[in-house]
């Protein structure tokens, strides 16, 4: 599958020869390298892409209004100060600027909610089927299960998928995978969110995935995971098993791929 010039591997397990899934980045010294989260690179995430999509001219070409903290006074929905969430986040003033300004020029009431989710990732995956993915990654940035995301949420939740530490990710994806929220991940939990990764755009990726391939490996992750056998992976166990299996904390950046 072609995205942004760039082939996105559907494989959810890392090379043999040491490269990132979909990323063709060599790792060094058999460890893989963190890249650099630039401004072309924020603009491979597909919310980031939505929200800056309905940014104004000026915006576009890196200026920023003066008229910013106006602009913020005028809204309906009053995001936190921007000192603040540049102390919850790793965005830099101006990036939360952008942000903002997209998000309320794509939600004027200050808030999205799940259809609107479902219509981005159909917009960015239109040969496969996105509702499933983006209703459970919806359900994971809606924290107090209200059934709308505030701004101050979207971006501490980006923040954390695109510049947070290994451990925060492993947290958030952990929540991703909890799809009840009951504090553990069953097998039937995880196979349906491998599931609706396969449906949004496992079908076109490079190279070709059979449709057993989510059962696989669900179950090859599932066993490792599950180190006391009892049915069910803890937060504990997820982390554990992550930070020590290499082919795992590459499959983790398939995210990148699909956020």
């Amino acid at each position: 599958m072609q995205e942004d010039g760039k082939v996105v591997d559907g494989s959810l397990l890392g090379d043999a020869n040491g490269l990132e899934p979909g990323t063709g980045r060599q790792k060094e010294s058999g460890k893989w390298q963190r890249p650099r989260f630039t401004r072309k690179a924020l603009m491979r995430c597909c919310l980031v892409k939505w929200i800056i999509a309905s940014t104004g001219p000026k915006e576009q070409d890196g200026e920023y209004s003066s008229d910013s903290d106006l602009e913020l006074s005028t809204v309906r929905h009053q995001p936190e100060g921007l000192e603040q969430l540049q102390a919850q986040t790793k965005f830099t003033k101006k990036e939360l600027q952008s942000l903002y300004r997209g998000f309320k020029n794509e939600c004027p009431s200050g808030l999205v909610d799940e259809e609107t989710f479902k219509t981005i990732y159909s917009q960015f995956f239109p040969q496969g089927d996105a509702t499933t993915y983006a209703h459970f990654l919806f359900n994971a940035f809606d924290l107090d299960r209200n059934g709308s995301i505030r701004f101050e949420d979207f971006v501490i939740g980006l923040s954390v998928l695109l510049r947070g530490s290994v451990t925060e990710k492993l947290n958030w994806a952990f929540n991703l995978y909890d799809i009840n929220k009951d504090g553990y991940i069953t097998k039937e939990e995880m196979l349906l969110i491998m599931k609706s990764i396969y449906d949004m755009m496992g079908r076109y990726t490079y190279p070709s995935v059979r449709d057993e391939a989510p059962s696989e490996h669900v179950e090859k992750f599932f066993q490792k995971m599950d180190r006391n056998r009892d049915g069910v992976v803890t937060i504990e166990e997820f982390i554990e098993t992550c930070q020590k299996d290499e082919n795992i904390m590459n499959s983790m950046q398939l995210f990148e791929n699909v956020i």
